[in-house]
């Protein structure tokens, strides 16, 4: 439930086209659904300018085909993060109008375009092409949250000229997402060369001593170039509610 359902909603009462007890009937979930498996956050839009998304990694396709099922009926956009290829297969089979982004390895379903709400442009940076999952998680996220968004891949520190190449888009970006894993040093490069926000995602890519992405963390953390910000490994669904909620400012 966003704030156009809600005011077309007190509109029709105000007319006397929509009777208040029919008012009161579709306002009885907010603001949450107790549905068994979960209780789902219906009123979060109006707090957050954000629906509820689901994470998808570790309910089952039946938890998860009930809660899309009591999200469609509130007219909600379904962003479901974290699926794997069979499960979003599944997933798709019983709900024939959503779509599975490999990439980003989540499941969307938009029953309305999203109100684009950001001014300006959202840019994903990967440093290389394994950290591209975790970039397009965060890709599919912004979009779905109405912002307009340009990404590039492949540009990590070992070929620094790649990054170089692309200055026009790094200056045309009103946020940044640098995603790299390794020893996570392009946020870095990237907030050394750009005056807008640069929030960086460590990913779990790289050998032993990468720790599962916790060198790129701290590497991250201890940035030199200022106002770099930090979200978890592999959070690339956090990085973009974050550089939405900067777009619209």
């Amino acid at each position: 439930m966003d704030h156009d359902f809600l005011k077309t909603m007190l509109d029709s009462v105000q007319k006397g086209e929509l009777p208040v007890a029919d008012a009161l009937q579709q306002l009885r979930h907010l603001p949450f659904q107790d549905i068994g498996c979960a209780q789902i956050d219906h009123h979060r839009h109006l707090r957050q300018g954000m629906p509820e998304m689901i994470f998808g990694a570790g309910k089952t396709v039946e938890q998860i085909v009930t809660i899309v099922t009591a999200m469609i009926e509130k007219g909600s956009n379904i962003l479901v993060t974290r699926l794997d290829e069979e499960k979003g297969a599944q997933l798709v089979a019983a709900f024939p109008e959503a779509s599975y982004d490999a990439d980003a390895r989540c499941l969307i379903l938009e029953l309305k375009p999203p109100e684009l709400r950001g001014k300006g442009i959202i840019l994903v940076v990967s440093a290389g092409t394994s950290d591209i999952p975790v970039a397009a998680e965060a890709l599919v996220t912004a979009r779905f949250l109405g912002n307009r968004v340009d990404y590039f891949y492949d540009v990590g520190v070992a070929g620094i000229h790649r990054l170089l190449a692309r200055r026009k888009q790094l200056s045309a970006a009103s946020v940044i997402i640098v995603v790299a894993g390794m020893e996570g040093a392009l946020p870095s490069v990237v907030g050394g060369l750009v005056d807008k926000p640069v929030i960086a995602v460590p990913t779990s890519v790289g050998y032993g001593a990468s720790f599962g992405g916790i060198a790129a963390l701290l590497g991250m953390l201890n940035s030199c170039a200022a106002g770099v910000t930090v979200v978890n490994i592999d959070n690339g669904f956090g990085a973009a509610c974050a550089a939405s909620q900067i777009n619209r400012v």
